[in-house]
């Protein structure tokens, strides 16, 4: 497994991205806005890596004695595959696609544990936001107790539209919420089927909401309203895999 790490230094990061390393997300000094540094938020931009600016001292905490020369890319763990590698996957397998898609989930121990119970129950993959979500981390892959090496993991850059494609491909998708108006063991749960998580206190963002074919829900009966991302994930999938057999 390739732990993750980054590299820092404005030519080996502007190597980097041509050489197509999966880069989760590059780290740029506040203010620069000249030469290398140009050269690198054009190539990101058309590689679609997202580019953030932060103060010297976040970059000085992450690299301590090494020369960030102001910017930093961060490694994925893994590669990512895309949507269609999901999909063909599950046509090999000749099963009905059975898919996870994450709404912003940002514990890496969530990711973690989703991605152990994914690849135990024999889903396809997958499908996480490129912002405001957890990467590909070394303690994602930690927390996965070894699943990150199986799991297909795509990263996309709108929920929502993504949603609309796997549509397109005769996919029903259900989302996870509270507010659903029916139980998931009431549910028919065993066709071609996606299923959204929302993130840990938040849920689902409304538009996402609105996209799903389904809205159901788990039984609640505590003083507490919501249960933790990959618990929820859990009850659901294996719900899944019980209609399929």
């Amino acid at each position: 497994m390739k732990p993750q790490g980054f590299i820092a230094g404005r030519n080996p990061v502007v190597e980097a991205i041509k050489s197509n390393r999966t880069i989760d997300k590059i780290l740029i000094l506040k203010g620069i806005h000249h030469g290398v540094i140009n050269e690198i938020k054009k190539l990101a931009n058309e590689k679609n890596i997202i580019v953030q600016y932060v103060p010297k001292s976040k970059l000085d905490s992450i690299v301590e004695n090494c020369n960030h020369q102001g910017v930093i890319a961060y490694i994925a763990a893994h590669n990512y595959y895309s949507v269609d590698d999901i999909l063909q996957y599950a046509k090999e397998k000749q099963e009905d696609p059975f898919i996870i898609i994450l709404d912003e989930i940002e514990d890496p121990h969530n990711l973690g544990a989703i991605m152990r119970t994914v690849e135990c129950a024999g889903a396809h993959g997958v499908i996480i936001p490129k912002r405001r979500s957890v990467g590909l981390t070394a303690t994602v892959a930690k927390a996965s107790s070894g699943a990150m090496e199986y799991v297909k993991v795509a990263k996309v850059t709108n929920i929502v539209d993504t949603i609309g494609y796997l549509k397109d491909q005769g996919i029903w998708v259900y989302g996870a919420d509270m507010d659903g108006e029916n139980y998931y063991y009431d549910t028919k749960l065993d066709g071609p089927l996606a299923v959204v998580i929302g993130s840990e206190g938040k849920g689902m963002k409304r538009l996402v909401k609105e996209s799903c074919d389904f809205i159901v829900k788990i039984p609640m009966k505590g003083k507490v309203t919501s249960l933790n991302a990959s618990v929820a994930a859990g009850i659901f999938i294996y719900e899944i895999r019980r209609q399929r057999g």
